[in-house]
């Protein structure tokens, strides 16, 4: 079989990279071709060009690339027609991606098309799933509530369970090794601080968070507190923490990470998939999250769910507290923190429900990327 894979974000190369590796356990004389990063490459794919182009976001930043990305969809699409595959598979980044699905349909009507990881229809703009569905034959959810919501829309779709679910996590000699090397006491509170990946978000959070934990460790003088974070703001976040109370330790190290999410006793972070890594890790959190004011009021206008918190949706409780909009402020913030250490029937009712989140995502069943292969198979099979 002949397989034609598309990722434009790391997320993305790493689900691909697993899916091929699955779709070779399940057929070994596989062929791939498509676009793909590090991860794509290893698993034996040569990118038609680099993914990091796709890797952009935002009006400011797609508005000077426009012509060079729409040449990339049209040449992309010529690909798809000249490999003849039989699926192309196009991973999230979706503004690029079913572009090209569009495109390459064009030139081969018959070309079966699947999408691995659903839009976010749940939370808003449902007209999504509407439009995709008239390029897409076959959705990969990572969620298990999505599929009704494909499938209504005129897809076929199979949950594979979430690569988080997969992944192994650091151990209790992992976590004790960390605190050592960073000179935090192994009895000492420790709390993670994840205030966004992007520099929007560190700027506009950034200053709540850090007044939170003033006002936090005021009641708590000996605690610590470390801020994960990646290449692209950690020059931001050193600047920004360099005056923030119990000494912030900023680390970008992916190993060194994962210890700390081990060793790490409760977590204040922005919305988004790294509550999945702190439930998998069964570390309780305090969510916050605020965007400039018009996107603040379109979302509060779209938004079709009253939480956005992952595991309070994928466990259908409401156990994590999140402050959104105008509610993320840093007396909030701090109350809700102190909150998770003074009182443990809240505590206990976070790693219950981070417990059911893992165990709806898969956590001990077989791996994402297997499973995402049988469902990719089936969906061929389907079509014949």
């Amino acid at each position: 079989m002949r397989y034609f894979l598309i990722a434009g974000e790391p997320s993305g190369d790493n689900l691909g990279a697993a899916l091929m590796a699955g779709l070779r356990a399940l057929d070994p004389e596989a062929e791939f071709a498509g676009v793909g990063g590090r991860a794509m490459m290893a698993q034996g794919m040569e990118s038609l060009f680099p993914m990091e182009e796709l890797s952009i976001m935002g009006i400011a930043e797609v508005l000077p690339k426009y012509f060079h990305l729409k040449r990339r969809i049209a040449e992309t699409a010529r690909a798809v027609a000249e490999f003849a595959p039989d699926a192309l598979i196009t991973i999230d980044s979706p503004d690029f991606c079913l572009r090209v699905a569009k495109s390459a349909r064009a030139l081969n009507p018959g070309l079966r098309t699947i999408h691995y990881v659903a839009p976010s229809v749940w939370a808003w703009r449902a007209g999504r799933a509407a439009k995709m569905a008239k390029v897409i034959d076959h959705v990969l959810a990572i969620l298990p509530f999505e599929p009704p919501l494909m499938e209504a829309a005129g897809m076929s779709c199979d949950f594979v369970g979430h690569p988080i679910a997969a992944e192994a996590q650091a151990g209790p000699g992992e976590a004790a090794a960390f605190r050592a090397a960073q000179g935090i006491a192994p009895d000492a509170p420790l709390l993670l601080c994840l205030p966004g990946s992007r520099r929007t978000e560190v700027g506009r959070l950034g200053p709540r968070f850090g007044e939170a934990l003033r006002l936090l460790g005021a009641q708590m003088p000996a605690l610590r507190v470390v801020i994960p974070t990646v290449p692209n703001v950690a020059a931001l976040v050193r600047e920004m923490t360099a005056d923030w109370p119990s000494a912030p330790v900023v680390i970008e190290d992916s190993a060194a990470k994962k210890a700390a999410f081990a060793a790490a006793d409760v977590a204040l972070a922005a919305s988004g998939t790294v509550s999945l890594d702190l439930a998998a890790n069964g570390v309780p959190m305090v969510i916050g999250y605020d965007v400039a004011p018009l996107s603040r009021l379109l979302m509060g206008l779209l938004l079709k769910t009253d939480t956005v918190t992952l595991v309070n949706l994928v466990s259908e409780t409401r156990a994590v507290p999140e402050f959104l909009g105008k509610a993320c402020q840093p007396g909030p913030l701090a109350g809700a923190l102190a909150d998770l250490w003074n009182d443990p029937e809240a505590r206990d009712r976070q790693v219950a429900a981070m417990d059911l989140t893992m165990a709806r995502l898969g956590r001990g069943g077989e791996a994402p990327g297997l499973r995402a292969a049988r469902s990719v198979l089936d969906a061929i099979r389907a079509r014949r």
